[in-house]
């Protein structure tokens, strides 16, 4: 999920993907998929067995593939013979199998896990969780490949776009930067596994809510303190802490870093008690989940502030439409001149969707 995340931190990405007139086709490309969806559910119930949850991943997976290339072609505006042309197999089957299929199978375990722990369980009642997981999938999937083809459109236009959302420039850094980068990976790792371990002491399904709390709370904060490590590597992050209000940090500690941090590892719940058939969580596999998700966490948020700063430093002006996205606000306003012309009219931070 870190285009998501990049899609909406990054300033040269989220400037493209949160204009109006994006926005409103954004809103039909979402809606069609989804009421198709429902219709290709309720065909499928009647032909496959969707109370086996790895034939609901594959159905899921199916339609989330079909829906990745549709709506990556909406969004880039041209034929399908110009968009295979000029974009390649490799662009295409990396929107196919990690936006569709990879992105899509997260999206129905993160839909089935939060059903389960809310009591409403797809072990005992498939047909809502799986009707919902194969729509919400779909539609998010929609949203996520439509602003992917918009902003490599826009690229092809000729405008700058440093960072493209395809885990291109994430390899790059580590490859250049892993001294950095390595110490908050290992932080974030020793942090999750012993958050997950915190629910081991209340037991059942409760501890699931507990190790939910812990991993996320822990890893909001491991991925905020990266960002700052990231934005500025020949500095201390705590003087990024220190330099930013305590408000504007709870908002960016809660999106992406609490919001991502509590996706993963719901996807991570998902893969223990439908996948994995381990309903009562297990010391070694909390431990585990917990790890991946806090580590993974901390990679990204360096990764962000890493990419932020690249962008600053080529020189990327920071627009009044920048105030609506979240996480941005505050942190890329540090300096004394940039907080003078935001802090009068700045608006609350809008919507992520």
């Amino acid at each position: 999920m870190l285009h998501r995340m990049a899609l909406r931190v990054l300033p040269s990405l989220s400037l493209a993907v949160t204009e109006d007139s994006v926005r409103k086709r954004k809103r039909i490309v979402m809606f069609v998929p989804g009421f198709v969806a429902f219709g290709i559910y309720r065909l499928a119930k009647h032909v496959v067995p969707l109370d086996d949850v790895f034939v609901l991943l594959m159905v899921s997976s199916l339609v989330a593939v079909v829906t990745a290339l549709l709506a990556y072609r909406v969004g880039r505006a041209v034929s399908w013979s110009a968009m295979v042309r000029e974009d390649g197999s490799r662009l295409l089957g990396w929107v196919a199998g990690w936006i569709g299929a990879v992105y899509g199978i997260q999206l129905s375990l993160l839909v089935l896990a939060i059903l389960w722990m809310a009591g409403y369980s797809y072990l005992q009642h498939p047909d809502g969780p799986a009707m919902m997981a194969i729509i919400i999938s779909c539609t998010s999937v929609a949203r996520d490949a439509f602003e992917i083809g918009h902003v490599r459109k826009i690229g092809l236009m000729g405008k700058p776009m440093p960072t493209f959302p395809d885990g291109a420039a994430l390899r790059q850094m580590v490859g250049s930067h892993a001294t950095q980068v390595a110490p908050w990976v290992v932080a974030g790792l020793a942090i999750g596994a012993a958050a997950a371990s915190f629910g081991q002491a209340v037991g059942g399904q409760q501890a699931a809510f507990v190790e939910l709390s812990a991993v996320t709370i822990l890893g909001g904060a491991i991925t905020l303190c990266a960002y700052f490590g990231g934005l500025k590597p020949q500095a201390s992050w705590m003087a990024g802490l220190a330099e930013t209000k305590t408000a504007e940090l709870l908002k960016y500690w809660w999106w992406p870093g609490l919001a991502f941090a509590a996706t993963y590892y719901l996807v991570a719940v998902g893969v223990a008690v439908f996948v994995m058939k381990q309903p009562e969580f297990p010391m070694a596999v909390a431990a585990i989940g917990g790890a991946l998700v806090t580590g993974l966490m901390a990679l990204y948020g360096y990764y962000l502030g890493y990419r932020r700063n690249v962008e600053e430093q080529e020189g990327r002006s920071l627009s009044p439409a920048l105030l609506r996205c979240p996480f941005v606000m505050g942190i890329l306003g540090k300096s004394a001149t940039m907080g003078a012309s935001m802090a009068p009219s700045a608006p609350a931070p809008g919507s992520k969707a």
